[in-house]
């Protein structure tokens, strides 16, 4: 029984020993750090004032956010089929659409050098004043003080025709195209399940982020539904083409009939070719009103195709002045500042104590 308990009191003195150095170790790191106080004191300090010098000196970055929602128009056609026969008559495919734009393709649009050269084009008014965006693009960035050593370059001037750009005009284009992309703006679905959109604008001036966020988004939603509703709109406008073309024959086949009969008002009963030019234009009148009626039903037909393929973007948020930002409190530098000097300093100084100990 004595030898169990002295070779217990063996296998436990290893372990008291092993606590009792963690905790002497951890108080002479204790000491340690407190003899340096000063210095860390010091490394906050500098921590602080960086803290306080990059809140005061970055610069605030502005977020203009428009959301909308999306809904696809029906283009399956429906119950359509029973009129395809009709419009085939005529030489009109009312058939669905082909399927140019599906699903998530809109987002797409937003990065296209088409959508945003549009958007950079156009004018808008700031505080009275109407500028082009790629002008207040330009002057914020303040590229024309860095085109001084150029002066082809500083004098050019965007608000001329697109015919007459030349191809430094389209290489600086490209260029703010490019840096647009990969810093200002950004499309995307919050919520993959759902069917809104959110397009944002980061930007250190918030009138040019608020302007084109608003810019972009009607050029691209009005450039969406032209081409989603390019088709079924090309067939109402050939259809009512046609059903106007077709009146106009069958108020003239009427007029027709009524001239021939007044050419002979009392035509003599034993004289039946009298009668034929009234019969023929009857036939005219007849055949006009049955194509009529055929044309003016695929017509309404392409109406209510087109309504249907017609896709419903909706506005939920615009931008409003003042814009969310980033800016940063002092305070709140001060504190992160120090707090990040205070921990750089005391791992510096643990390592560099620990090196000179395994050194010595």
């Amino acid at each position: 029984m004595q030898e169990e308990l002295i070779l217990n009191k063996q296998k436990k003195q290893p372990d008291e020993i092993t606590i009792k150095q963690v905790v002497l170790k951890f108080g002479w790191l204790y000491r340690y750090l407190l003899s340096k106080w000063k210095l860390i004191l010091l490394a906050g300090i500098i921590g602080g004032a960086i803290g306080v010098l990059y809140a005061t000196f970055k610069k605030t970055i502005y977020t203009a956010e428009c959301t909308f929602v999306l809904q696809e128009g029906n283009n399956q056609g429906g119950g359509l089929g029973q009129y395809s026969a009709l419009a085939s008559m005529v030489g009109i495919d009312v058939g669905g659409s082909s399927g140019l734009f599906q699903g998530d393709n809109i987002l797409e649009l937003y990065k296209s050098r088409l959508m945003l050269e549009k958007t950079l084009l156009t004018q808008v008014t700031f505080n009275g004043k109407t500028q082009l965006l790629i002008d207040r693009y330009i002057e914020h960035n303040q590229l024309r003080e860095a085109w001084r050593s150029k002066p082809n370059l500083k004098s050019l001037r965007f608000d001329i025709p697109q015919s007459q750009y030349t191809i430094q005009h389209d290489s600086l284009v490209t260029l703010i195209i490019n840096d647009i992309k990969k810093r200002y703006l950004s499309v995307d679905k919050p919520d993959k399940k759902l069917s809104i959109i959110s397009v944002k604008t980061n930007a250190k001036d918030q009138l040019f982020a608020k302007a084109f966020t608003q810019t972009i988004v009607a050029n691209v939603n009005n450039f969406y539904i032209q081409t989603k509703t390019k088709g079924s709109l090309q067939n109402l406008k050939l259809l009512q083409h046609q059903t106007d073309s077709i009146r106009y024959a069958l108020n003239a086949s009427i007029g027709g009939t009524a001239a021939a009969l007044d050419v002979n008002p009392n035509p003599n009963p034993s004289l039946q070719i009298l009668k034929v030019p009234s019969q023929r234009r009857q036939i005219d009148v007849q055949a006009n009103t049955a194509i009529y009626a055929e044309v003016v039903k695929n017509l309404e037909v392409a109406r209510g195709m087109l309504q249907r393929e017609t896709p419903l973007i909706q506005i939920i948020d615009q931008p409003v002045l003042p814009l969310p930002n980033d800016k940063l409190s002092r305070l709140k530098a001060l504190i992160t500042g120090g707090f990040i000097g205070v921990v750089l300093s005391l791992v510096i100084i643990i390592a560099q104590r620990l090196y000179h100990k395994i050194i010595s």
